[in-house]
C-alpha cells in the first residue's frame, strides 16, 4: 500500500479489521516500528477525534508526530500556472516536496467548499499531496470520503455482530448546518466490501453520488428501513443533486428508542443530541459511539502500520 486516501487502498480489509482488533489487544507491540520515523498531520479544518486519535496511533507505533494547522498559518496555491500576486505564499508542489523532507507519512484533512461539485470531486488538496509529495499520504478526511472512519466503523460492527450476515441501516438525520457527504460515501464504500445486508434509507431529494451506492437499496420510509436492523447509522449530509444543500429539517427523522429497537447504534461524532438522536439512545447500552471513537485510534494504526511495513521494506 503506497498510499491511504481510499478503502479500497487495502489489499484485504477483513485481514485488516482482524489485525487492527488483534492491535487492541497489545497496542505497542509494534513500537519500534515507527522509531526515528516522522508523521506530519496538515490540518485544512479543524478535528478533534481525527487529530487525537491518529497522534496516539503513531505514538504508539514509537513515531514523532508534527501537526499544523495549515489554513491558520498561511495559504498554500494549488492551481499550475497561476501568477501569484494575491493571497496564496507557497505552491503546494514546493510545500509537499518539502514537508516530503521532514516527514515519513504525510496525513491530510481537508473538507469540500459544497459549493463547487466539480471541484470537490477532484479532491484537488489531497490529490495534490498524492501527487506532489514523495512520501506515503494519508486522507484524514477528503471532499469527498472519510476512510479513516469507515474502516473504525467496520472493526466496530465486525467486533459487535452476532449474526452471520447482519443488517446494516444507514439513515439519515436532520442537521441545523450543511454538512458533507464524505462520511456516508465512505460508509456506503465500506460496507459494500463486507458481508453486510445494507439499506440506505433517507428522504426524497438525499440521494448520494449513484457512482457509490451502486444498486445498495434506497428506502424513503425510515420505519419501514430500520426493521429488524442489527446496527443503524445514522448521519447528516447535503444534498449531491442539487449539491450542497438542506432542502429537509423534518424532525421526524431524528432517530428514537421506538425507532431503534434492539439495534445498536452508530454515528461518527460530534453529534446535536435531541435532533440528530434522543438522549435516550446516545445513553443506552445498545449505543457504540464511543467504541466507534474508541476504535478511530485502531483503524489509523492499521493504517499507519502498513505504511511503515512498506517503508522499511
Amino acid at each position: 500500500m503506497l498510499n491511504y486516501t481510499h478503502i479500497s487502498d487495502l489489499s484485504n480489509l477483513k485481514d485488516t479489521i482482524e489485525n487492527a482488533i488483534e492491535l487492541k489487544a497489545d497496542p505497542f507491540k509494534n513500537a519500534e516500528l515507527g522509531k526515528h520515523k516522522n508523521l506530519v498531520m496538515l490540518f485544512f479544518n479543524s478535528s478533534l477525534r481525527t487529530r487525537l486519535s491518529t497522534e496516539k496511533a503513531a505514538r504508539q507505533l514509537g513515531m514523532h508526530v508534527s501537526i499544523l494547522n495549515v489554513n491558520e498559518a498561511w495559504e498554500l496555491e494549488f492551481e499550475d500556472g497561476t501568477i501569484m500576486n494575491a493571497g496564496s505564499a507557497e505552491h503546494v508542489k514546493d510545500a509537499a516536496r518539502v514537508i516530503s523532507q521532514y516527514a515519513d507519512i504525510i496525513a491530510v484533512r481537508a473538507f469540500p467548499n459544497l459549493k463547487d461539485k466539480a471541484l470537490d470531486q477532484s479532491e484537488y488538496i489531497l490529490n495534490s499531496f498524492v501527487k506532489y509529495a514523495t512520501v506515503p499520504v494519508v486522507n484524514m478526511e477528503s471532499a469527498t470520503g472519510h476512510p479513516l472512519q469507515s474502516l473504525a466503523d467496520a472493526i466496530t460492527i465486525t467486533e459487535h455482530h452476532k449474526e452471520k450476515r447482519p443488517k446494516v441501516v444507514l439513515s439519515w438525520a436532520p442537521h441545523s448546518k450543511i454538512l458533507p457527504q464524505a462520511v456516508p460515501n465512505s460508509f456506503v464504500e465500506t460496507m459494500q466490501l463486507l458481508d453486510v445486508d445494507l439499506t440506505i434509507t433517507h428522504p426524497t431529494g438525499y440521494e448520494l453520488n449513484p457512482e457509490i451506492t451502486k444498486d445498495t437499496p434506497i428506502i424513503y420510509n425510515q420505519k419501514e428501513a430500520v426493521q429488524n436492523a442489527d446496527f443503524i447509522y445514522v448521519k447528516n449530509w447535503s444534498t449531491y443533486e442539487p449539491y450542497g444543500k438542506n432542502i429537509n429539517q423534518d424532525a421526524n427523522w431524528m432517530m428514537t428508542k421506538a425507532k431503534l429497537g434492539n439495534a445498536k447504534f452508530m454515528h461518527c461524532l460530534p453529534i446535536r443530541r435531541n435532533l440528530i438522536a434522543t438522549d435516550e439512545v446516545l445513553d443506552h447500552e445498545n449505543s457504540l459511539i464511543i467504541e466507534q471513537a474508541n476504535n478511530r485510534t485502531f483503524a489509523a494504526q492499521i493504517v499507519l502500520k502498513q505504511l511503515l511495513l512498506n517503508l522499511n521494506n
